[in-house]
């Protein structure tokens, strides 16, 4: 994309690459403090169990295994209850457990191999309890209560509990359904369920923990949200905030999963009782185990439709399974699935959202939380209803598409609304009106193959937050920005760089970074929720703008230049008609450093979304039922882009994201235990499984609220993928799939059922 910026809409490389490719970049696992001490912790294996007993001479025997510092059970810590919002969670459990993995005992030694040699000596004694595992059956009248002190959790959302093991409930909608139903010339009702999902991160979580001589507790940890982590330390370990100091690491990767505690209470405890640090690393079994994946869900929805194919009402019930605890989830209440019912006119629509107790993986939030969910639900149905109908898929959802200034289903008048150029210019990318045609190989190779086309539209919000940032400039020319964003490898330390780059005129890879520690800044909303280049971004620029404002009235007043001619490019301060400046030059005049400093605070505008219209092809064999995705087309409703090659690469890697969710992502379940603890068993894409994919970018006539006119694009690729994938599954076969991740068995299955 060409533009008149300096450097916002260059496609340039990650500033902070190189640290990372060669080494130097430090992780919460790299650091090796004087005295650092290894803490591992003894899980549950059962799904739901009363703990009868700790066997007292096991613990003492762990306890005096050499190169073992400490041995902690629940009763030798406080039984406070943690959490992100809902604090449900013991630190480690006394009298329940309410999921295999939950930690039940904590050891700090010398070592990885003595820790878990002492874990190995503990003895405990549990009492099976009756498990609910499935959330639908978890509502059901007489279903095993499992959290029956719920209503004297901190962190509720207030309301009424409607059910003994439902956390949250939450209603949206407008108008009156059962009126826009009987308007209905047709009514259907599907339902369908999606899976749990892993964030699929290289680093799992880590955390590092050290009472300092002067008492304070310093905290390394993976987090993208320090300023929460260190009120939920505060919470469990009855700190105050000020006394709690969450120092500023390297994230290797999140997509979601880093905004949560995990061990971090436990090794507070542990270098409590050694005076020493302790650092705690969690195995990949343990994240399969026990950390905090994306919420499956069992969705329900009823949709009425005259004639002629306008929709008239939509009523959506959407389950979420929070699993043994909602301590990960950053809400109160159920925010999931707003969206889900779709970008179309209608003037009556309900949504409902559950959020409940199972004896599972507790979850939390994951890429877009709640959208794939509800948009696979949700578009799925659009297709089974158009083809019912005898309605062209595309043809039913250009009718029905909310138009620029209208009203969206949930009374949001979106402005700048670019669905109907966006899904067009998808069809068009796409050829999806073109003849299919199988490729060669696959005709080569015998089998019954099938090509089908699916598309799927979805928009999503931009986020909002809270964020400070500063920026520097020493006598020497050294430009430094200062953020409490913590990295999480999604590149926007190189899109902040740029927009200092862009008013300074000083080259985005020479602009030293500092991340903040909580210690620096009075808070910050942190990463997440398709914010950062908006809230994140709007500060820097701020703080930008005020260090460029003050150079330009040094230098106005120094040279007599006119100030509205002023400009800065490649380290000078210049105006027509007069020589250069070097920048360093003009600050050493000042007698020391220029800095600004800028706070950004937004509320979230329901008014504003971005678009995405997506469509799959997949060649279906109708004698296995083997799915193979042919091509990829997105096409992403955009203002002005910061980096191309990041945005691209946002885009792609939130593609592949839902491929997997789509095709083959999936933490199975045995009796309560999950029995993919390896990614030999739990299949993530590969470059192998990356399709032709295409990409168009549709400009906003409105931009969007990042600076320079951007709008949010991390999140936006993911929830209409595994839609359009079964929609082309349908158009090939005119089979169905209601149940992610969509495999060979279940589509042969569902072929088999159609013949008989």
């Amino acid at each position: 994309m060409v533009t008149s910026y300096q450097s916002i809409g260059q496609p340039v490389s990650r500033a902070e690459g190189p640290d990372k490719v060669t080494g130097a970049a430090i992780y919460t696992a790299d650091l090796n403090l004087p005295g650092l001490l290894v803490g591992k912790c003894l899980r549950s294996p059962y799904p739901h169990a009363r703990i009868k007993s700790i066997d007292p001479n096991s613990v003492a025997a762990a306890r005096r295994l050499p190169g073992v510092h400490a041995v902690l059970t629940g009763r030798d810590i406080p039984n406070n209850l943690v959490g992100r919002m809902l604090r449900d969670l013991p630190m480690l459990a006394q009298d329940v457990v309410r999921f295999v993995g939950q930690k039940v005992a904590a050891v700090a030694a010398d070592d990885n191999d003595i820790a878990q040699e002492a874990l190995n000596l503990i003895e405990v004694e549990y009492e099976e309890l009756p498990a609910v595992l499935d959330p639908v059956e978890a509502m059901a009248p007489g279903a095993p209560v499992l959290h029956p002190d719920f209503m004297r959790y901190a962190g509720r959302d207030g309301n009424p509990q409607m059910h003994p093991n439902v956390l949250a409930h939450a209603t949206w909608g407008k108008g009156r359904v059962e009126e826009g139903f009987a308007q209905a010339d047709r009514v259907f009702e599907h339902t369908f369920r999606t899976q749990h999902q892993h964030q699929g991160y290289i680093e799992p979580h880590a955390t590092v923990v050290y009472l300092d001589d002067a008492g304070r507790v310093q905290v390394w940890a993976n987090s993208k949200t320090p300023f929460l982590l260190r009120r939920q330390i505060s919470e469990g370990i009855e700190v105050p905030q000020e006394q709690i100091r969450i120092n500023p690491i390297n994230i290797g990767g999140d997509f979601g999963g880093k905004g949560s505690f995990m061990d971090t209470h436990v090794a507070y405890w542990l270098s409590k009782a050694t005076g020493r640090p302790v650092r705690m690393v969690m195995s990949y079994v343990e994240e399969l185990m026990a950390a905090n994946p994306r919420h499956p869900a069992v969705m329900t929805f009823k949709t009425g439709v005259k004639r002629d194919g306008v929709i008239t009402a939509r009523q959506a019930k959407f389950i979420f399974d929070s699993g043994g605890s909602g301590g990960f989830r950053p809400q109160k209440g159920t925010a999931f699935g707003v969206g889900g019912i779709g970008p179309y006119r209608m003037e009556h629509c309900q949504v409902d959202t559950y959020m409940v107790y199972t004896n599972r993986t507790p979850c939390g939030n994951m890429r877009a939380p709640g959208g794939p969910q509800s948009i696979f639900a949700s578009e799925a149905q659009i297709d089974l209803i158009a083809r019912d109908m005898g309605i062209d898929p595309y043809e039913f959802r250009r009718q029905n598409l909310v138009r620029d200034g209208e009203e969206s289903p949930l009374g949001h008048h979106w402005h700048h609304f670019m669905g109907l150029p966006t899904l067009e210019a998808a069809i068009q990318e796409s050829g999806y009106p073109s003849p299919k045609t199988l490729p060669a190989g696959l005709s080569r190779d015998g089998g019954d193959w099938q090509v089908g086309r699916g598309i799927s539209v979805c928009e999503r919000h931009v986020g909002a937050g809270i964020s400070t940032a500063k920026v520097s400039v020493d006598t020497e020319g050294t430009v430094t920005l200062f953020t409490p964003l913590q990295d999480t490898g999604a590149g926007f330390y190189t899109v902040l760089r740029q927009v200092v780059s862009e008013e300074l005129g000083v080259p985005y890879d020479e602009i030293r970074l500092v991340p903040w520690s909580t210690d620096d800044a009075p808070f910050d909303s942190g990463v997440g929720g398709s914010r950062v280049t908006h809230v994140g971004g709007q500060a820097v620029y701020g703080a930008a703008r005020e260090v460029r404002a003050r150079l330009t009235a040094l230098a106005a007043d120094l040279y007599g230049w006119p100030e509205d001619q002023i400009a800065f490019k490649d380290r000078q301060v210049r105006a027509p008609r007069h020589r250069p400046v070097a920048l360093a030059d003009l600050v050493a005049r000042s007698g020391g450093p220029v800095e600004g400093e800028s706070t950004y605070e937004s509320e979230r505008d329901e008014d504003l979304t971005c678009f995405t219209a997506q469509v799959a092809e997949v060649a279906v064999d109708r004698e296995t039922g083997q799915v193979k995705l042919l091509r990829f087309t997105t096409a992403q409703d955009v203002g002005t882009v910061l980096n191309p090659q990041a945005h691209q690469g946002q885009i792609e890697g939130g593609i592949m994201q839902g491929i997997g969710y789509a095709l083959m992502e999936e933490i199975k379940y045995e009796d309560g235990k999950a029995s993919t603890l390896t990614f030999g068993e739990y299949k993530m894409p590969t470059i192998a499984d990356i399709p032709e994919l295409r990409t168009v970018l549709v400009q906003s006539h409105g931009g969007g609220p990042t600076p320079y006119g951007g709008k949010a694009i991390g999140e936006q690729p993911i929830s209409s993928v595994a839609p359009a994938i079964a929609n082309a599954v349908l158009d090939a076969v005119g089979v169905g799939i209601r149940e992610l991740p969509i495999t060979a068995e279940k589509v042969h299955q569902a072929l088999r059922r159609t013949k008989a």
